[in-house]
């Protein structure tokens, strides 16, 4: 896989990233801790799949279940180094079910099964 490929499975992972952030930035302001991290959690499904329905739709470049590792690897690191290092000074985040290990799953389940269903379409479409 060429460099401009991984840029491209990169940002897309990084726009959905970007995306789960600023759900949780606006919602610690607007709401207690707990709701901010529900919203959060049925969020990042929804935000995943949309990025993915657009990269398996124009790119393509990975098969479903190495994207939604790249894409759910991409968000775990990020996460790591970057929120709980830098922004948090502490690794409690990961100690929450629903503040990462529930979204992080979920965003590969969405990832994963959106790239299975656009398959699933395109062999049909294929056959017709």
């Amino acid at each position: 896989m060429n460099n401009k490929k991984i840029i491209i499975i990169c940002l897309h992972a990084f726009i959905g990233w970007i995306l789960c952030a600023a759900t949780m930035g606006i919602g610690m302001s607007l709401w207690p801790l707990n709701t901010a991290l529900l919203v959060h959690m049925f969020a990042a499904p929804a935000f995943f799949s949309a990025i993915s329905l657009v990269y398996f739709t124009k790119f393509n470049y990975t098969a479903p279940l190495q994207t939604a590792a790249i894409f759910t690897g991409f968000v775990m690191v990020v996460d790591f180094f970057i929120v709980a290092l830098l922004i948090n000074q502490s690794l409690d985040m990961f100690t929450s079910l629903i503040g990462t290990w529930v979204p992080f799953s979920l965003i590969f389940l969405s990832t994963y099964l959106t790239g299975i269903i656009l398959r699933g379409r395109e062999k049909k479409m294929s056959l017709s």
